[in-house]
């Protein structure tokens, strides 16, 4: 049947679906194929930007148009006019690139579109899900009886995470629970506190050390004064690579530290994590294992599309019991199985699992090991050739595939460099070859650049540099004649 020659008919011929999908895909194509010359950040100047949005605001069509009218401004004018975020040039924030195998698993979920918030609509499908959670779970080193659930990214990952820890540690003494992170730590942390209850006046960011990581003296004193006043330290957040600059927490002496205290650690691994699944990398991150939880962004390092996220916790029940729920129209569920209802607050959820399944199958997982290692190789190519930058200063030499970085010259205040640093991210995104981005940490301002888009390969890293260390030059000719 035509939705043509019906007014209520929605579906569509096999003709006008496989045209519908044609047109798509050949956009989806050409895109993909003009990324290497494409700019790393289209025009995203805010005035422009604005305008830009309040002259797309429209109300709800009464007629449909046809696919190219909708296509055409979509791929030549509103999708260029973003970060190039999936470009081999994106070094900005945490990139990752969106595997196009991802996308055909995605066109398959949300075809077939199984319901798989519980096993028992859907066994097989809910079981891919199950072994992608096996291999995270193996990939990380952690043992058996670690159980997990996908989620939308980091943020609810964290979230579950928390839940858990405070489900199994704080119970009805909700008010007196206190959570440790460090300044460095994301803004997720905090905001799945207050969301889990955790209020902010019951939550310690704690200082760093000079390289930006957790500084264990602190959280020790921190939990002393805690039980002093008779609260209730419950739960340690460190990272697995921090967004501002990448560095990773000392997880072994914190796992220690937690395992004498009695708290629940849990490790932030959105960014650095799947540097885990490649042998000779693993002390990078040694004790990752040893966490009671850890939240993963397969949208990051496994360089999957945005809206990829997981949790794992090392005792299985504990995020069970603080997730499980049953009513008289949901059907049992045999205990040997995963079942994502049980495991998460949604029940209605998309099918998440195939997006990682497709892929990982497909590639297997010597060839996306070998990806991932790329990525540090070619930090550490970054960090070799700004190190020969004059006037430039590795701040934080890469821990990971990230470093953070600024600009001075004999005599400069703090004010003169930050903004000098600021314009060398202006001044090299501009240039179009590929993006940077800054952040502040304490009251510095460091440019700093991420490797995680798989996209990205040698030629782009040393393009990379050849762009900082020639504005470097311009800009310290400019402030220091």
């Amino acid at each position: 049947m035509s939705a043509a020659g019906d007014p209520a008919a929605l579906d569509r011929s096999q003709e006008e679906a496989r045209a519908l999908a044609q047109a798509v895909l050949d956009r989806v194509l050409a895109h993909l194929a003009g990324l290497a010359t494409a700019p790393a950040c289209g025009d995203v100047e805010p005035a422009r930007a604005a305008a830009l949005c309040r002259a797309l605001r429209e109300g709800p069509p009464e007629q449909g148009a046809p696919i190219d009218a909708l296509l055409a401004p979509l791929f030549d004018e509103w999708v260029p006019r973003s970060f190039g975020t999936n470009g081999p040039g994106y070094l900005a924030y945490i990139p990752g690139g969106g595997l196009f195998e991802a996308a055909l698993a995605d066109l398959i979920a949300d075809s077939t579109n199984r319901f798989t918030g519980t096993w028992a609509a859907a066994p097989a499908l809910v079981q891919l899900e199950a072994n992608v959670l096996e291999w995270f779970r193996e990939w990380m080193g952690m043992p058996e009886g670690t159980r997990g659930l996908l989620t939308s990214g980091g943020s609810l990952a964290n979230f579950a995470a928390i839940v858990a820890a405070r489900e199994k540690l704080l119970g009805p003494a909700l008010r007196d629970g206190v959570l440790y992170a460090s300044v460095q730590s994301h803004l997720c942390i905090g905001k799945a506190a207050r969301l889990a209850g955790i209020l902010p006046d019951r939550v310690r960011l704690l200082p760093v050390d000079a390289g930006f990581r957790l500084r264990i003296d602190a959280l020790a004193d921190a939990i002393a004064a805690d039980r002093r006043a008779g609260l209730l330290p419950f739960l340690v957040a460190s990272s697995a690579g921090t967004t501002n600059t990448g560095a990773v927490d000392r997880l072994d002496e914190v796992a220690d530290l937690c395992a004498g205290e009695g708290l629940w650690h849990h490790v932030d691994g959105a960014y650095g994590a799947f540097f885990h699944m490649v042998p000779e990398l693993r002390p990078l991150l040694r004790g990752l294992p040893r966490a009671d939880s850890l939240a993963l962004d397969p949208h990051k390092g496994l360089f999957l599309p945005y809206g990829t996220g997981a949790v794992l916790v090392r005792d299985g029940e504990a995020l069970r019991a603080a997730h499980a729920a049953t009513a008289g129209y949901l059907p049992p569920v045999p205990d040997e199985f995963h079942d994502p209802s049980q495991y998460g607050p949604e029940l209605s959820r998309p099918f998440r699992g195939l997006r990682i399944w497709l892929p990982v199958k497909l590639h297997g997982t010597a060839r996306l090991r070998a990806a991932v290692a790329e990525k540090r190789a070619l930090a550490l190519l970054a960090a070799e050739r700004l190190a020969r930058v004059p006037g430039l200063v590795l701040v934080a030499p890469p821990q990971l595939s990230l470093l953070a970085f600024h600009l001075q010259w004999p005599g400069s205040t703090p004010a003169q460099r930050d903004a000098a640093t600021q314009e060398l991210v202006r001044r090299v995104t501009a240039r179009q070859r590929v993006m940077l981005s800054g952040c502040t940490v304490g009251s510095a301002y460091l440019a700093r650049l991420c490797v995680l888009s798989f996209r990205t390969r040698r030629d782009h890293v040393e393009s990379a540099a050849e762009d900082i260390a020639t504005e470097s030059a311009a800009i310290l000719r400019l402030r220091n004649p």
